[in-house]
């Protein structure tokens, strides 16, 4: 039997809870729109909800210009330096702002975290020296390098 998470991240935005969600489905892997719900009164976008790298959300437009902080951000786990060039090109368009050791800024405001899946077997693997040399080598990037990361975990 498969249950659902009980929790489900809402994004909210003045306006453009449609645009956004469109947005991330168009650059994130394995994502689709779910349900639009609409207004009944006006017929204006409510609410959109859909999945991301299967992570079901939903953007609000709320009508309040609240403001995303880095405080709350999304990781994505990419399995390849391919994959994360393209979710990082796609997150950065329009105005997104990078930041730094895999972090970026969308054009929304919302901050992610783009890094290899690798990075969960390396935190794993109990060699506090490679741990070191690899979190040493992450915080001189930006955009991750996934060699360059293997490399420094290796000790090459």
């Amino acid at each position: 039997m498969h249950i659902e998470s009980r929790i489900t991240p809402f994004l909210s935005y003045p306006d453009q809870a449609q645009q956004a969600a469109e947005f991330y489905v168009s650059v994130l892997p394995d994502s689709r729109i779910l349900q639009t719900v609409k207004n009944p009164a006006n017929g204006d976008v409510l609410t959109v909800e859909f999945e991301c790298c299967g992570l079901k959300m939903v953007t609000l437009n709320t009508g309040q210009d609240w403001k995303f902080t880095p405080a709350m951000s999304l990781a994505v786990a990419c399995q390849s330096q391919e994959e994360i060039d393209a979710v990082w090109r796609g997150l950065t368009a329009d105005g997104g702002t990078e930041v730094s050791c895999g972090w970026l800024t969308d054009k929304f405001g919302v901050s992610w975290q783009v890094f290899p899946v690798q990075v969960y077997q390396w935190l794993g693997s109990q060699q506090p020296d490679s741990i070191q040399r690899m979190f040493n080598e992450l915080w001189q990037m930006t955009k991750i390098d996934l060699a360059r990361l293997q490399a420094a975990f290796e000790g090459r």
